[in-house]
């Protein structure tokens, strides 16, 4: 007999519905051992968790310890409510791209992109970018019409504005992985000053993506949207092209 779950009131599942089981994991700064095991179940429980458990833990040197732990959680969360700001575009395949720049731009669209600052992981903007694409999402350089440029890792934000003048881009695209002590908002807050300062914002598209983007935040940063994980070639070119004509920026 099937449960009818109530939307208004949700709460976490483990063994059986409403139950509020849930699975930690955590590191803390303290050696390891019957204490640190200790320490943790007490952290859980001031945070509200009832029944903690921890059921394993792991030396990581140098005083830091790895837990995994287990506990009931008693907070619903009003899941009827939640409205989350997201990219406001109908997402075409890649031939519904190629069909859309054929009719309504009727030019090549230029497409640069790179991983900035220091962040050496190219998997975000390889996925977008190259051919192969990723999870059997073809890349943007497989687009009949679109002109890819992937500048690849570890590009300042001023080569990168540089390149995309130089080739008359019609957008920017951001791949940032790396986001310990928020280098990613900083790096990113830096890109569209430099861009605003050269008068060259309202001239582009600019996209950035990563693990940690989410649309609301780019739009804080003063990007034009933002994409986070799931995200594939064509979700960022369909809103680039719609972006395009409906700026009049063709």
């Amino acid at each position: 007999m099937s449960t009818q779950v109530d939307l208004t009131k949700v709460k976490p599942y483990g063994d059986t519905l409403n139950d509020g089981r849930m699975q930690f994991s955590f590191t803390l700064p303290i050696p390891a051992g019957d204490e640190a095991d200790e320490a943790a179940r007490q952290l859980l429980t001031k945070m509200g968790i009832e029944e903690a458990a921890v059921v394993y833990s792991e030396d990581l040197g140098v005083g830091y310890t790895y837990f995994t732990a287990y506990g009931k959680c008693q907070h619903t969360v009003d899941y009827s409510s939640i409205e989350v700001p997201k990219v406001d575009v109908d997402i075409m395949d890649k031939y519904g791209v190629e069909d859309f720049i054929k009719e309504h731009i009727k030019r090549d669209v230029v497409i640069v992109g790179a991983c900035t600052g220091t962040d050496a992981h190219t998997v975000g903007i390889d996925a977008i970018m190259n051919m192969k694409g990723f999870d059997g999402h073809y890349g943007l350089e497989r687009y009949k019409g679109v002109e890819a440029v992937n500048l690849g890792s570890q590009v300042p934000n001023e080569e990168l504005i540089a390149k995309a003048v130089e080739l008359n881009a019609d957008a920017i695209v951001i791949s940032q992985v790396v986001t310990q002590k928020d280098v990613h908002i900083m790096n990113l807050t830096n890109m569209v000053e430099l861009l605003e300062a050269e008068g060259l914002r309202e001239k582009m598209v600019v996209i950035c993506g990563g693990p940690r983007i989410s649309h609301e935040l780019a739009k804080e940063l003063g990007y034009d949207a933002g994409f986070g994980p799931k995200t594939y070639a064509e979700h960022v070119a369909s809103f680039v092209v719609n972006q395009l004509v409906d700026r009049n920026l063709v």
